[in-house]
């Protein structure tokens, strides 16, 4: 496979060539789509999964193994971008997806099943952060906000027709299938960044970072098994959960040591010196939270609340979703129209705040139509804090950098996505609890059985008790949408 023909790209701050949307968008937009619907694909396949094999104890692991792999490699697939190539490992990426999707799909046992998510989380690790990547070394910096709005948009549209497309595809051929559709869609993805001018690469002597790969995975493991079962608030389970935090805590300490003495250190903690870079990485880790909270939670509150079936919460998440597709794409277009960045965050946020202490207050008097609608008002400005964040860190780090700044962000935001699910599942399990013992019980139940077997008056009770809880839920989120206006608000790049 030849990757050296086609000439080099030019310098990312004279004018852009007249073809750069179909040059550069098709490559990029494929491998984002594929990696923003994995997780919600698979997602819908884990019953028909757990029929074949019976592992339902563990099924949750199909999800959690690929989800540790793809923020472990992440970070190593910027470096090795900057170092070798964005499009040579971009192509790396999609083969080793594409071969870990044929695996997935003949395993004949649950273990090969899992090792292959693994493998294949080891491949769409770098989807995400190689398409920013290569994004940012072919548009110029004035002409990102566009591009970033249509990578935003096609990130909520990979996740919203995810778990349609799974439930699609599983039921009519099995769950097989829902890996073998990803081999025509790999191919077709390879070829078109095959189509990519060659790229700038750094300095290979320098070598890769092994021991703090080793370290980093030391880190996002425990870490993220914690935050797992923080979010369930078993009190048996908290010296385990301790234990996991402790062990996260030792390997943090010694990943930060490592890192400072190592020749080519795997994260960029040099450009975390510098204000507008870790203020753009936070305000990425609060908008995962905040997204991966409300479309976790948000078909709960319907369903048990409102008493919405599982298709019509479903469709009542649409608005949201469209909301947050328009709003990436017009917040990028403005970007480029006015070379303003920090501006859109920090209005857009404090409205998206606003509407979710609204929620807080007067969510169960709200009809089902008018609490999607008010959703939706409140995300038309949500994509703009990760637009912001990865035009904030490409432009500091430089085009040398664009990996590792990429990579960055995108750890921060899958850290930060797993702790939003987490928090809100705490509150809103803890303040079930305490408030209302019998009622989690019942909510437990409700969950796994539905609530036709309730009596009406216990029904409504329940309802009444769950709709008070989810309060905390909202005004968690809202929490993550205010630490992200603090951050645009004193985001020292304001302007490209």
């Amino acid at each position: 496979m030849d990757m050296s023909d086609p000439p080099a790209p030019p310098n990312p701050l004279v004018a852009a060539p007249k073809n750069l949307f179909a040059l550069v968008v098709p490559p990029i937009i494929l491998p984002v789509f594929l990696s923003s619907a994995d997780g919600t694909v698979v997602a819908t396949a884990l019953p028909a999964i757990a029929a074949d094999f019976g592992e339902v104890a563990n099924l949750s692991w199909v999800v959690v193994a690929n989800l540790i792999a793809g923020t472990v490699a992440a970070p190593a697939y910027g470096r090795l971008g900057d170092q070798f190539g964005r499009r040579r490992m971009m192509v790396i990426s999609l083969c080793l997806f594409m071969a870990a999707s044929g695996l997935c799909a003949v395993a004949p046992s649950f273990g090969i099943l899992l090792a292959a998510r693994v493998l294949q989380g080891l491949g769409g690790g770098g989807l995400m952060t190689l398409a920013q990547a290569l994004l940012g070394e072919h548009v110029p910096p004035r002409q990102r906000g566009s591009y970033q709005g249509y990578l935003s948009a096609n990130i909520v549209a990979g996740s919203t027709i995810g778990p349609v497309a799974g439930g699609f595809i599983t039921q009519a051929w099995g769950w097989h299938a829902v890996f073998l559709a990803y081999l025509p869609l790999c191919l077709i993805a390879i070829l078109l960044v095959l189509r990519l001018p060659r790229g700038i690469t750094g300095s290979r002597s320098a070598g890769f970072d092994f021991p703090g790969l080793v370290l980093l995975t030391g880190f996002v493991v425990p870490l993220l098994v914690a935050v797992s079962q923080l979010q369930r608030l078993n009190p048996a389970a908290l010296p385990r959960l301790g234990v996991w935090l402790a062990v996260a805590a030792l390997a943090l300490a010694a990943l930060l040591w490592q890192q400072r003495r190592a020749r080519a250190p795997l994260l960029a903690l040099a450009l975390l010196r510098i204000p507008a870079f870790w203020r753009a990485d936070v305000m990425g880790a609060c908008s995962g939270a905040s997204l991966t909270a409300m479309m976790t939670f948000l078909p709960i509150y319907f369903q048990v609340v409102t008493g919405a079936s599982a298709a019509q919460s479903g469709l009542l998440l649409i608005p949201l979703t469209g909301a947050v597709s328009l709003g990436s794409v017009v917040t990028g277009w403005l970007i480029s129209r006015s070379g303003r960045t920090a501006v859109f965050p920090t209005f857009g946020l404090a409205i998206t705040a606003l509407s979710l202490i609204a929620l807080a207050i007067w969510a169960p008097s709200l009809s089902r139509t008018q609490l999607a609608w008010l959703l939706a008002l409140g995300s038309l400005s949500q994509g703009s804090a990760m637009i912001t964040a990865q035009i904030t860190v490409q432009s500091v780090a430089g085009l040398h950098q664009l990996g590792a700044a990429a990579a960055s962000v995108q750890l921060s935001r899958s850290l930060g996505s797993a702790f939003g699910a987490a928090a809100a599942g705490a509150v809103l399990f803890g303040l079930l609890s305490a408030l209302h013992p019998a009622t989690a019980d019942l909510f437990f139940e409700m969950l796994r059985h539905g609530s036709a077997w309730m009596p009406a008056a216990d029904l409504d009770a329940a309802r009444t008790d769950i709709a008070t809880a989810f309060r905390g839920v909202f005004l968690t989120v809202a929490c993550f949408s205010v630490t992200i206006v603090a951050c645009a608000a004193t985001l020292p790049m304001r302007r490209l």
